[in-house]
């Protein structure tokens, strides 16, 4: 049938549905994304468009319809690289037929390592192959390791994260050396803790990091929002949190007072000491059970658990003498070696490993996540003319 006036002809997309942790990715073959795509700004109009990002329920499309199942990476083969891959991590927009590439997903990434498993990427090792990743958005590097025992190539598994119930395959995910990697600095403004000034008058005192990801964080007690029920609803609280991000992007130099805003980064977190708490399934978290309680925004909705990338900027500004994050934590050595983080979320309780050198400067952030493998497709993409 020829294409109706105003329609190009539809474009078929082979595309393979993970589900890495808690979020679900879309993973694209560059080569085959080339095929239909020949500049970076056709690449992220094929993604809207196989997505049907102008929708909010992304009904035409692929999309799951939120900030943590509208994702997507593009993934090239670098046998001779710095890294096994490299991968464009991609932020479908929900409503609005925009991809933003300002940022990276730990979650997806832990599905890229599996991927590049079961796909021959990276060869299969007797007991364990580790899978090294070059995030093209930040240039950072991750590794990513799953089991292979007698090198067989995993396809299910008993792994479990907060925030699903759902098994997969063990991945063990590390984020190297994971802080200045899109601003050039830990910290942007040079200081831990800073006064953000808002419309209204009111100033919060913040942290801003770049540690995964830019991230900024507040005490949820000054913005008013508590966090003894995770699951509460924020949506009068909104405004001002979305406001927060748009005046933290400029104060970390992410964007110019003439950009818009960006949807995706900084990230948006409301920190609290531990504490007594119900988790989104109505499980009773005990105090003594974690180190601090973080609530995280995810685009313009709280996010069910929390993003990787998060919790790296978490596990590292904890790490930071006077930062809002290190003021809510438990009380901890801050020793050479090996420190385990664990972060009170909506989802239950996330830990992390934090590898800090002599200084106290994080070297690595490690966490045990889970992935599967969920379909493999050929994507009818609609192309409309605009």
């Amino acid at each position: 049938m020829a294409p109706l006036d105003g329609q190009e002809k539809d474009v078929q997309l082979r595309g393979q549905w993970y589900r890495g942790g808690t979020s679900k990715c879309w993973l694209f073959d560059a080569g085959d994304v080339a095929r239909h795509a020949a500049t970076r700004s056709d690449v992220l109009k094929l993604l809207a468009d196989a997505f049907g990002a102008s929708d909010s329920r992304q009904l035409d499309g692929v999309g799951g319809g939120t900030s943590t199942t509208s994702k997507a990476a593009v993934i090239t083969a670098t046998p001779d690289g710095p890294a096994d891959l490299d991968y464009l991590f991609a932020q479908v927009g929900i409503g609005q037929a925009t991809v933003e590439l300002g940022s990276n997903c730990g979650n997806c990434a832990t599905a890229i390592a599996l991927y590049a498993v079961q796909n021959g990427i990276v060869a299969a090792g007797d007991v364990a192959t580790r899978v090294t990743m070059r995030n093209l958005n930040t240039e950072a590097v991750l590794s990513g390791t799953v089991a292979t025992p007698r090198r067989r190539v995993p396809t299910s598994g008993q792994a479990r994260v907060p925030g699903s119930t759902a098994p997969g395959v063990p991945v063990r995910l590390s984020f190297h050396a994971p802080w200045g990697q899109t601003t050039g600095a830990l910290l942007p403004t040079g200081s831990a803790s800073d006064p953000l000034p808002l419309a209204g008058g009111a100033a919060p005192a913040v942290t801003m990091v770049d540690a995964g990801a830019p991230a900024v964080f507040a005490p949820a007690v000054d913005l008013g929002v508590d966090l003894r029920a995770m699951t509460a609803p924020l949506d009068d609280r909104m405004p001002e949190l979305l406001e927060l991000r748009a005046a933290a992007g400029l104060a970390m130099g992410l964007r110019s007072a003439d950009d818009p805003p960006q949807h995706a980064i900084p990230k948006v977190g409301l920190v609290a000491p531990p504490a007594p708490y119900t988790a989104a399934d109505g499980s009773h978290i005990a105090a003594d059970t974690h180190d601090l309680r973080v609530r995280m925004l995810s685009m313009f909705a709280p996010h069910p658990a929390i993003g990787l990338t998060s919790a790296v900027a978490v596990s590292t500004a904890a790490t930071i003498p006077g930062s809002l994050v290190a003021r809510s934590l438990r009380p901890s050595p801050n020793a050479e070696g090996t420190r385990r983080l664990r972060i009170g979320t909506p989802a239950g309780v996330v830990t992390t490993e934090v590898v800090t050198d002599a200084d106290g400067a994080v070297v690595e952030v490690v966490l045990d996540r889970a992935a599967r493998q969920l379909a493999v497709a050929q994507i009818e993409v609609a192309r409309t003319v605009a």
